[in-house]
């Protein structure tokens, strides 16, 4: 019976442990820089996203989503067009007025019959320099953001001065890192001494 006793407490408190790690899964992205080649696709099948028409850049930024409670916080910075048209001028972000973060999970569909998996931040307000902020809640995330290490983090256009759409990406998060809720703390106190240097 103490046996028997034994080995559930094990088992239950591997469970446990199991559920913490996966509750403390945060993926975060250094930057977060403009789309270099237009009109480039990210995910597949019903989960593809078609990049802009020309490429952007950014000043800086950065993301971070929680991958069990889908708090996500972005915030990018100067980001405007790369390339000019008749009707864009080069280093400005109009016509776009909104944008909004999309997690593209499991980005080669591998685990989605071909699929990749959408999750979206609501639209935010891009200001006439390039300047956007989103920190929220949306909600627990499909399971299969934390089992497929294939994540993506897309800042796309939502709004050219008018409705909300679904329209291009024109940036993505670069550098991304899986960690636990104590490393990501770590990382928060890195990036604030490094800006306190600079």
């Amino acid at each position: 019976m103490k046996k028997i006793l034994s080995i559930f407490v094990m088992a239950f408190t591997f469970t446990c442990l199991n559920n913490l790690n996966a509750a403390a899964q945060t993926a975060s992205w250094r930057q977060v820089v403009g789309i270099i080649t237009a009109g480039n696709v990210v995910g597949v099948g019903s989960g593809a996203v078609s990049g802009g028409f020309l490429p952007w850049t950014t000043t800086s930024g950065s993301a971070s989503v929680n991958l069990e409670s889908g708090h996500i916080h972005f915030v990018v910075r100067g980001l405007v067009f790369a390339g000019g048209s008749p009707t864009i001028t080069i280093g400005t972000p109009l016509p776009v007025t909104q944008v909004k973060a999309t997690l593209v999970c499991d980005a080669d569909g591998s685990a989605g019959a071909g699929n990749s998996v959408l999750v979206e931040t609501p639209s935010v307000p891009l200001s006439s320099t390039g300047d956007a902020e989103f920190n929220g809640d949306i909600g627990p995330l499909p399971s299969v953001c934390s089992s497929e290490p294939d994540l993506a983090l897309l800042v796309r256009a939502s709004s050219f001065g008018g409705p909300v759409i679904e329209g291009p990406w024109i940036a993505n998060g670069a550098v991304l890192s899986i960690h636990r809720d104590h490393d990501d703390r770590d990382n928060d106190h890195d990036r604030d001494h490094d800006q306190d240097r600079h």
